[in-house]
């Protein structure tokens, strides 16, 4: 995997929400959050002008992968959680909310949310892919 991580944008009034289709771990907070915004049956099945951008900025920061973020028009974006918090799962999976700079394959990366890897086998690294035994 080379290159910039591939990530779509939907853009309303007042907010853009992005959306990283590899990182996406299908927690459903989103779905259940605002389903008149997400809805995996509709295409695009991101509408952002279906809700206010303050409301829709609060659902995005539920989604633990991070694949789902924003930007609103002033050009405010999510505060990481200060201190950083990580939860290890079960399975092995790390949770990870803060100020976070991750070494990837792309190089480093700012992020606020992040679910990582906890057993080795994800081929999205550091993130989790749910191709291990972390990720069941």
């Amino acid at each position: 995997m080379s290159g910039k991580p591939e990530k779509k944008a939907y853009k309303a009034p007042g907010i853009t929400v992005t959306f990283e289709a590899r990182r996406c771990l299908h927690a459903t907070e989103c779905l259940n959050g605002l389903p008149e915004v997400f809805d995996a049956t509709r295409r695009p099945w991101i509408q952002p002008d279906a809700a206010p951008a303050d409301r829709l900025a609060e659902v995005v920061r539920r989604c633990p992968s991070g694949a789902l973020q924003y930007e609103l028009a002033d050009g405010g974006r999510e505060a990481p959680d200060r201190p950083t918090h990580i939860i290890r799962t079960p399975a092995g999976q790390l949770i990870v909310r803060g100020e976070l700079a991750l070494e990837t394959q792309e190089g480093t990366r700012a992020e606020s949310r992040a679910v990582l890897c906890g057993c080795g086998n994800s081929q999205l690294q550091p993130y989790c892919d749910h191709a291990g035994s972390c990720g069941q």
